[in-house]
C-alpha cells in the first residue's frame, strides 16, 4: 500500500468516525415520549422511583411512584451555584452555574445543570428507607425557615437545613451545606428518634435523569450523555440510558461514586471513604431512569440520634479538581482509550496556556512542540514521498507499458523501487505513529471545559463553537488541497478523483466542527506543508 492509499484510508477512517458518532446521537438516544411543557409521567405510571433494600437488608417494598409534585422552593445563591431546593423531599430541582453562561452572546444567562421540567429532567433526590413507622423519603414534605438564602461576601459556608416530624415522634433534619468557591454540596440528614422503640432504617441518594436530555453540543460531533459508576475494583464504568433500559444495576461498592455526566458538566453523588453501598439503577416511565445507592442499616434507640452524610458535586469538569473531590472523578473528562496521552497533552497545553493567556495560542504552540516532537519521523514520511514524487513519470511510463497486466506492473514498479533504493512504505509508518496522538489532541480540544467559550482573536470569540463565517475550515480545505499537491499522484484514476474530492468533503464537516479543533487542523496543516515542501526540493535537487 502507497502513502495515497495510506492517506486514503485515514481520511475515509475519520469520516466514518464522524458518521458512527452522528449516528450514535441520532438513534442510540430515543426522543422523550414527554411534550415539553410536561414535568413527569402521569401520576398513575406504574413505574416506581423509591430505591428497594440491598440484597443483605430487609425493607418495606417501595411505594408507587407519584408525579414530580412541586412545593415550596427554597432558593440558595453562592458565589458559583444559584440552586432551587423543593421542600417536596428536599429534592434539589434547578441549579445554574454563576461561572459558565450558556452561550457567550448572553453571559447572563448561565448554564442550567439540573433542571425539573421536561426534556431535560435532571434532579438529585435522597431520603430514608425504615421497616417500622412513616417513611422520610423524597416523596414527603419538609419545612424550611427560610425560602431564600444567600452565601455573603467574607463567608466560607452556608447551611440550609429542612426539618420534617413524623406523628410517630421521629425528626428528620435534612441539612445541604454550601461552601465558597465550591460545587461540593455536603447534605447531612440527621435523624433523632424520639419514639419508645428503636428506629431502624438507612439512607438512599439517587440522580434522576430523562433520556431526552440535551447538553447543546454539536450535532455531528458525539459526546456521552448518561450515568457513569465508579469502584475501588472495576474503576470507571459507563452505563448508558440503553444499558440502564435493558436491565437494573444491582452491585455492592464499597466506596466509588455514581453520576450522570454530559458534554463539560456532571452532577454525582460522592458517599464516605470505606462506606459500603448498594448502586442501584432503575428505568422509569416517560423516558426517565435513576441512578443511585442505598447504605448500610442503622439502628437508632429511643431518645438517640445520627446522621447520614454524602457528598453531591454539581458542576464543570475542571481535571485540576475533580481528582481531589473523589478518586477517579477526573475520569468524567472522557478520553477514552487514549487517556494516557490524552492526559499529558492537557497537561502541557494548560502550562503553555498559562503563559500565553489565550487558549488559541496556546493550541497553536502546543501543535507547533508536537511538529518538533515528531519531526525525524515526519521528515522520513515526507522525504519517501518526495521520491515516490520524483519517480512518478517512470511509474506512470510502466503503467502505459504494462496496460491491465497488474502481476507484470507490481514486479515492474518492485524492481525500480530495489534499483532506486526507494522504500514505497517508508511514509507510512511514521504518520501511523503519530495518528494515536493525534486522536488524543482530538479529544482533548473537544473534552476539556477549560477551553469552553474561550476566545482567540478577531471574529473567533468561542473556540468551542463553529466558526461563524466559516474561515477556518475554508482555509483548511485550502492547506488540505495544497498537501494533495505535493504528495505523489495515484496511477489509479479513480483514485487520484477520490483523493482530490477529500478536501472538499473535509471543509464541509470542518464547517460544524468547533473552531478550536479546526484551528488545531489548519496550524498542523500549514507546518505539514512547510516542512513537505523544503523537503521536497531537498529530494528534488538530490539532496
Amino acid at each position: 500500500m502507497d502513502n495515497q492509499r495510506l492517506f486514503l484510508f485515514i481520511a475515509l477512517s475519520f469520516i466514518a468516525l464522524m458518521l458512527w458518532e452522528s449516528w450514535q446521537r441520532d438513534y442510540n438516544t430515543p426522543a422523550p415520549t414527554s411534550t415539553p411543557t410536561e414535568t413527569v409521567a402521569p401520576a398513575t405510571a406504574p413505574a416506581q422511583d423509591l430505591p428497594v433494600a440491598a440484597p443483605s437488608q430487609t425493607a418495606r417494598a417501595a411505594e408507587p411512584e407519584t408525579s414530580l409534585i412541586s412545593e415550596e422552593t427554597v432558593r440558595v445563591i453562592t458565589d458559583v451555584l444559584d440552586i432551587e431546593i423543593n421542600t417536596r423531599g428536599g429534592d434539589l430541582r434547578q441549579a445554574d452555574l454563576l461561572a459558565y453562561p450558556k452561550v457567550s452572546t448572553a453571559p447572563d444567562v448561565p448554564v442550567r445543570l439540573l433542571d425539573d421540567q421536561m426534556p431535560d429532567l435532571f434532579i438529585i433526590q435522597s431520603g430514608l428507607r425504615t421497616q417500622t413507622g412513616t417513611e422520610p423519603t423524597h416523596h414527603v414534605v419538609f419545612n424550611a425557615a427560610q425560602t431564600e438564602y444567600k452565601l455573603q461576601p467574607g463567608e466560607q459556608s452556608l447551611d440550609v437545613p429542612l426539618v420534617w416530624r413524623s406523628p410517630e415522634g421521629v425528626t428528620v433534619t435534612k441539612t445541604y451545606r454550601f461552601k465558597a468557591g465550591s460545587y461540593v454540596v455536603d447534605l447531612d440528614q440527621q435523624v433523632l428518634n424520639q419514639t419508645g422503640f428503636d428506629w431502624t432504617g438507612h439512607q438512599y441518594r439517587q440522580l434522576q435523569r430523562a433520556e431526552g436530555s440535551t447538553d447543546g453540543s454539536s450535532k455531528l460531533v458525539y459526546t456521552y450523555l448518561g450515568g457513569v459508576i465508579y469502584s475501588p475494583e472495576e474503576k470507571y464504568e459507563k452505563l448508558d440510558f440503553s444499558s440502564m433500559g435493558k436491565a437494573d444495576l444491582s452491585r455492592d461498592i464499597t466506596g466509588g461514586w455514581a453520576a450522570m455526566i454530559q458534554h463539560y458538566f456532571l452532577g454525582a453523588l460522592i458517599p464516605n471513604s470505606g462506606e459500603p453501598n448498594h448502586y442501584y439503577s432503575r428505568a422509569l416511565d416517560g423516558g426517565r431512569f435513576v441512578l443511585g445507592m442505598v447504605g448500610p442499616t442503622t439502628t437508632i434507640a429511643p431518645g438517640a440520634s445520627q446522621s447520614f452524610s454524602t457528598r453531591i458535586f454539581i458542576g464543570p469538569k475542571l481535571q485540576d479538581h475533580l481528582g481531589a473531590v473523589a478518586p477517579g472523578l477526573e475520569l468524567t473528562v472522557d478520553y477514552g482509550m487514549l487517556t494516557v496521552i490524552a492526559k499529558p497533552i492537557f497537561w502541557l497545553v494548560e502550562k503553555i496556556h498559562d503563559v500565553v493567556g489565550n487558549w488559541g495560542w496556546a493550541i497553536i504552540l502546543l501543535t507547533l512542540i508536537i511538529k518538533l516532537v515528531f519531526y525525524k519521523l515526519s521528515e522520513t514520511s515526507y522525504r519517501s514521498m518526495a521520491q515516490m514524487r520524483k519517480m512518478a513519470p517512470r511509474l506512470q511510463a510502466l503503467k502505459e507499458r504494462y496496460g491491465d497486466d497488474r502481476q507484470k506492473l507490481n514486479q515492474a514498479m518492485m524492481d525500480l523501487y530495489r534499483t532506486e533504493k526507494i522504500n514505497p512504505l517508508g511514509g507510512c509508518l511514521p504518520i501511523v505513529v503519530q495518528i494515536p496522538v493525534f486522536i488524543a489532541l482530538y479529544w482533548v480540544l473537544l473534552e476539556s471545559v477549560e477551553m469552553r467559550q474561550a476566545p482567540f482573536i478577531l471574529w473567533l470569540t468561542d473556540l468551542s463553537a463553529k466558526d461563524p463565517y466559516f474561515v477556518l475550515p475554508l482555509i483548511m480545505g485550502v492547506t488540505m488541497f495544497i498537501q494533495q499537491k505535493l504528495n505523489p499522484a495515484p496511477l489509479d484514476p479513480m483514485q487520484a478523483k477520490v483523493m482530490m474530492i477529500l478536501p472538499f468533503v473535509f471543509t464541509i464537516f470542518f464547517a460544524f466542527f468547533p473552531s478550536g479543533l479546526v484551528l488545531y487542523w489548519v496550524t498542523n496543516n500549514a507546518l505539514s506543508i512547510a516542512q513537505q515542501w523544503v523537503i521536497t526540493k531537498r529530494v528534488e535537487k538530490g539532496a
